[in-house]
């Protein structure tokens, strides 16, 4: 019963929030919000076989790497699986999740600080509109077309 309503209520946020264009960073990869004032962001683009997420500012400039943690899971609620999480110059390096699954990210500015949550569903159908991958499709959200 509990499996069931997760994946109701998962298509349900896929149905409400697909095809709506995402926030793209200066690299075009999608922008996850790392903070509670949109003053940290990641920006997450794909190369080969690993997301590559760069940390960026309020004002989408780079940030030096210091204290940052990152933590990354994926895979089914009830069997999550984590990932391994490389640190680098521009930020963190994690392998690519299956097409379709979720990628759950928990960032924190340094070791003591609260985590915060980001999710990114690795949704790489085709858009049909800007013909991109759905998780960085440009397209405006239809209350903005009009």
């Amino acid at each position: 019963m509990k499996t069931k309503l997760i994946t109701l209520l998962s298509l349900i946020t896929a149905v409400a929030f697909a095809h709506e264009g995402v926030e793209l960073g200066p690299n075009k990869g999608r922008i996850l919000e790392f903070s509670k004032n949109e003053s940290m962001h990641g920006e997450v683009t794909v190369k080969g076989d690993k997301f590559h997420i760069a940390l960026l500012d309020k004002d989408m400039k780079p940030v030096a790497m210091t204290e940052q943690a990152l933590t990354a899971t994926t895979g089914d609620r009830d069997k999550p699986v984590k990932l391994v999480v490389e640190k680098d110059a521009k930020g963190f390096v994690v392998p690519v999740v299956k097409a379709g699954e979720w990628l759950i990210l928990q960032y924190k500015d340094t070791a003591k600080a609260k985590a915060i949550t980001a999710r990114l569903e690795y949704n790489t159908t085709t858009c049909e509109e800007c013909k991109k991958a759905e998780w960085l499709c440009e397209c405006k959200p239809a209350a903005e077309k009009k």
